[in-house]
């Protein structure tokens, strides 16, 4: 079989939206098949680029290629499932949130003006229009299979997908280190973890992010942490190879999650599957589906700098190492499995 694989992707930027699709391509390759990624490029600003890349995807005809027949196309992000083809299944990593759960708050500004509002409109329409038209649907999460019922009333079977590197995760003595993995970004709340370790930071732990920081709010976490004279105890690691990620996971004592509403989110994932205690809110979204507060990690109730503040002041290496492996036989009753993944998808 021929499958096409159908993206987004913000340019020179690479997350967790495209190790899935990598993942999963090389999954339906393991099985025999020909697969292939296409990747529209995105960009959701100003606000009307958002028609144009809805009639973009539109356009976009992938019955065939070079002309041989395109067997089953997998549509993953907005826009994509309104690609031109005949059998369409939907594995929903997300929607364009700003037009749905983040509509109205902070991290949106669709709804400030009318013709901000409109484009939401038409977002909604287009999104149940071609999600309907599709064979299958699917979400990586259940906090995204509700989404999609609360907006669009529409029923998603829930598919986890793996971590890339699943099997390569170990666990070696918890050091006094707060992991922070994950690109700086707003709704990854970094800038809370900062300002809390200043305010109570336990005694000898040490603060380390990983993942891409070269983001305006990159820069301002990376810039008041000089500011505050606090360089000795916080690090930014940048990108790191994969195996010093492996490293830096097997040694954490304590591994921070700040999303606000996350759609799936491999760091809690991950962690799980280096035995490390998770550290989350209680507005964390998808990784509530996995973190049990007390046994296999901690649900901070607010997300305030206080309240955080006061939720590290005393971290103990013995219970956090008791969570850790908790979670790791937790997460071993979850069906990750790109076999099981690929055999679902095609069976629509």
């Amino acid at each position: 079989m021929r499958i096409a694989i159908a993206n987004t992707q913000v340019p020179f930027e690479q997350g967790g939206a495209e190790i899935l699709a990598q993942e999963l391509c090389q999954a339906f390759k393991t099985r025999g098949h020909e697969a292939e990624i296409v990747t529209l490029p995105f960009k959701w600003y100003p606000s009307e680029q958002l028609l144009d890349q809805m009639q973009a995807a539109s356009l976009l005809d992938l019955t065939s290629a070079n002309g041989r027949e395109i067997d089953r196309v997998i549509t993953l992000k907005f826009p994509l499932w309104l690609v031109q083809h005949p059998h369409k299944t939907a594995w929903v990593l997300h929607q364009h949130r700003q037009a749905y759960d983040l509509y109205a708050g902070p991290y949106s500004d669709l709804h400030t003006n009318a013709q901000g509002q409109a484009i939401a409109h038409e977002i909604w329409r287009r999104d149940r229009q071609a999600l309907q038209a599709h064979q299958g649907l699917f979400a990586i999460a259940e906090t995204v299979a509700q989404r999609l019922w609360r907006y669009n009333q529409l029923s998603a079977q829930v598919l986890y997908p793996p971590p890339q590197n699943q099997t390569d995760f170990y666990c070696e003595p918890a050091q006094k280190y707060v992991l922070a993995p994950g690109r700086m970004d707003p709704l990854k709340r970094q800038e809370l973890l900062l300002q809390a370790w200043q305010q109570g930071a336990p005694k000898d732990w040490q603060l380390i992010f990983i993942g891409p920081d070269t983001s305006a709010y990159g820069q301002a976490c990376k810039a008041w942490v000089q500011a505050q004279g606090l360089t000795d105890k916080i690090h930014f690691l940048g990108r790191v190879s994969e195996q010093e990620k492996l490293k830096l996971y097997a040694q954490a004592g304590l591994v921070y999650n700040g999303v606000y509403d996350e759609d799936y989110g491999y760091v809690t994932i991950e962690a799980m599957l280096a035995s490390k205690s998770v550290f989350i809110f209680a507005d964390a979204g998808g990784p509530l589906e996995f973190v049990q507060a007390g046994i296999t990690g901690r649900i901070c109730a607010q997300a305030d700098v206080e309240t955080l503040a006061q939720a590290l002041a005393d971290l103990d290496l013995q219970q956090l190492t008791q969570e850790g492996l908790a979670g790791r036989a937790h997460i071993e009753t979850f069906n990750l499995n790109w076999s099981y993944i690929v055999d679902t998808l095609l069976a629509t």
